[in-house]
């Protein structure tokens, strides 16, 4: 009876570790065939969409006295990162519309396409105050460094460096206004056609409010332009041609650019956009 009995439980026992076994190895198996199971693949982060090549807007000056100001960023197709600008500066009775009208757009695209870094153009409105504060209370300069660069920051671009291009009025405002911003931030200056006067008393009527106006706003023999790589461009037959050959003359380094046939006009000043833009960007962008 002892010897069934024990073969009785000789046999639970080796049940029960057959079972236990079973269990134990599926548990295994389950384990090996998760641990071998790939995880899930992550998709990749979606491709930015890229700036647009066209953008305006305005927004209310405080500088200038609550006036409603209209801008424009033209960048190179197909841009997805932060890019530097080339700030414009228009001429009297001019604006930010008229500037991009000249082609700017167009030879920005040319020059990016043809191997140039790209980088930005960015217009403004300024009104006719020769980009400095006037008796008025209008302040197209203080709208330029303090308004207007900080709005392309929030839009995208990259301000910790920007370079400026100006004609007539905005040609004297491109050095006024970047000698302002400093070498730190001033990449470059292009000055085309500069409006240059001597002296007060042989000013355009409006261009200052007078002899003091002149002084505090004038950039012959600023030290502050000095650091700057500068660029002067002026037609042999512009009213503004003897006055910049003086203002070369008394500057410390010859700039880049030169004197070539031309007047003070569209024609002239379209003929040597490309030029200028592919001097600049170098500076720009290193």
């Amino acid at each position: 009876m002892m010897a069934r009995m024990s073969a009785i439980n000789r046999r639970a026992a080796l049940r029960l570790g057959l079972r236990t076994g079973l269990a134990a190895l599926g548990a295994c198996t389950a384990g090996s065939a998760l641990a071998s199971t790939p995880a899930a693949a992550v998709p990749p982060a979606p491709l930015a969409p890229p700036h647009p090549t066209y953008e305006s807007g305005s927004f209310t000056s405080v500088a200038r006295g609550g006036a409603v100001t209209n801008w424009i960023v033209a960048r190179p197709p197909g841009q997805t990162e932060p890019l530097r600008p080339v700030i414009l500066l228009h001429g009297k009775d001019s604006n930010a519309q008229t500037v991009m009208s000249m082609g700017a757009e167009r030879f920005l695209a040319d020059a990016v396409a043809a191997g140039v870094a790209p980088f930005a153009l960015a217009a403004v409105d300024g009104g006719n105050g020769y980009w400095h504060r006037r008796a008025s209370g209008d302040d197209s300069g203080a709208m330029v460094l303090d308004e207007f660069v900080p709005l392309l920051a929030d839009h995208g671009l990259d301000t910790s460096r920007v370079a400026f291009l100006g004609w007539s009025m905005g040609g004297y405002g491109a050095m006024l206004l970047g000698s302002r911003l400093g070498a730190a931030r001033t990449a470059a200056i292009c000055a085309v056609s500069p409006a240059l006067w001597t002296s007060a008393g042989a000013a355009a009527p409006g261009a200052f409010d007078g002899p003091d106006d002149y002084a505090a706003n004038s950039v012959w023999g600023q030290a502050s332009l000095d650091g700057i790589p500068l660029r002067i461009d002026c037609g042999d037959d512009d009213p503004f041609s003897a006055a910049t050959r003086q203002f070369i003359a008394q500057l410390p380094n010859p700039p880049a650019g030169g004197f070539s046939p031309g007047g003070h006009n569209a024609a002239y000043w379209s003929s040597q956009l490309s030029s200028e833009l592919v001097w600049a960007a170098p500076l720009l962008t290193a």
